[in-house]
């Protein structure tokens, strides 16, 4: 059996620290991550976040790929429903143009913030276009294969690295699974976010059997998870604390993740429309490191997936870094050379 480990790092800024302390955690994180061996380091896009210092993944990737040697570095994810797809394509052509075959674009379905920061992202754009029809214009762009039929045939996004950029599809439903296998694109599911183990397998198996090999590319699934890991299971277990996954149901049919109940309520209020709260237990993968290499195989082996990106929102920072070591150790001789 082999794994692959990724990191997804989220810019946490803890109590008492400040925002520019939290993206120095995020540079700090993404070298031990590479002197760990973990194949890539993604960072993630929320707005108008009190808890989360991460607002331009494409700036901190420019300033991650510099600050390190050869992990690659990417987006988890750009939030394309406020963006131009062919902004993004140059934006990323720049970055993979500085770091050949470095760099990874994958694309998240969420808003990432409240409706009042969706509302300024999205001021004076009048698109119509599905997030579905934009990922799939922002892969033409990325490779140089707009459609003989595309209004702007002819365009393309410079620079035009000589590996352009990885793209992949975020998302934590069989839907979103769905979006990326007719788009022939990788996909990563997102199990810290929906919780639900079984929905996952579920997504898992219909994007494989769903998938579009036009286009000559092979189904890659990659599960995405959160991961305490500490010396003793009491340990882990208060690394976790009274995390909890707070989920909105919004009359119009929506339903969102939120980091806390306060946001969840703001967001309510901001959408303006009726709305309900659910909270969960997180999934997270927590103990030890033979109870966490158990929990991985386990996973791996109802899955069939290889690689797993694992995020962390462990406070002090000392002790995040000590968990991802310590998966480290716990995976050695399971872990793919990068």
């Amino acid at each position: 059996m082999t794994i692959t480990i990724s990191v997804l790092d989220q810019s946490p800024i803890y109590p008492g620290e400040s925002a520019s302390e939290a993206l120095a955690h995020t540079v700090q994180l993404a070298q031990k991550s590479e002197q760990l061996g973990f194949r890539r380091f993604w960072v993630s896009e929320h707005h108008d976040s009190e808890l989360l210092a991460g607002s331009s993944p494409e700036v901190l990737i420019s300033y991650l790929l510099a600050r390190t040697e050869k992990i690659r570095i990417g987006s988890g994810g750009v939030m394309l429903q406020h963006y131009s797809p062919y902004k993004v394509a140059e934006n990323f052509n720049v970055l993979a143009a500085l770091a050949p075959g470095r760099v990874d674009l994958g694309i998240g379905r969420a808003p990432g913030g409240l409706p009042r920061s969706t509302q300024a992202l999205q001021r004076g754009v009048s698109d119509p276009a599905s997030l579905t029809d934009k990922i799939a214009e922002l892969d033409q762009y990325v490779h140089h294969s707009l459609p003989a039929d595309h209004p702007l045939i002819g365009l393309k996004a410079s620079p035009s690295p000589e590996a352009p950029p990885a793209l992949y599809v975020l998302g934590a439903s069989v839907g979103s699974a769905e979006i990326a296998a007719d788009l022939g694109l990788p996909y990563v599911f997102s199990l810290f976010i929906n919780g639900d183990e079984a929905v996952a397998l579920e997504a898992i198996r219909s994007y494989r059997n769903r998938f579009n090999g036009a286009h000559g590319t092979q189904p890659q699934a990659i599960i995405a998870l959160a991961v305490a890991v500490a010396d003793t299971e009491e340990e882990a277990a208060s690394l976790v604390g009274s995390q909890k996954l707070v989920k909105i149901h919004l009359a119009s049919g929506k339903t969102l993740t939120l980091g806390t109940r306060e946001q969840a309520e703001e967001f309510g209020r901001q959408a303006k429309e009726h709305y309900t709260i659910e909270e969960h237990e997180p999934f997270i993968t927590k103990g030890t490191k033979a109870t966490v290499r158990e929990k991985f195989e386990a996973l791996h082996k109802a899955s069939g997936v290889e690689e797993f990106i694992v995020t962390s929102n462990i406070a002090p920072f000392d002790k995040r870094l000590r968990s991802f070591e310590l998966l480290s150790e716990a995976l050695s001789g399971t872990v793919a050379e990068v």
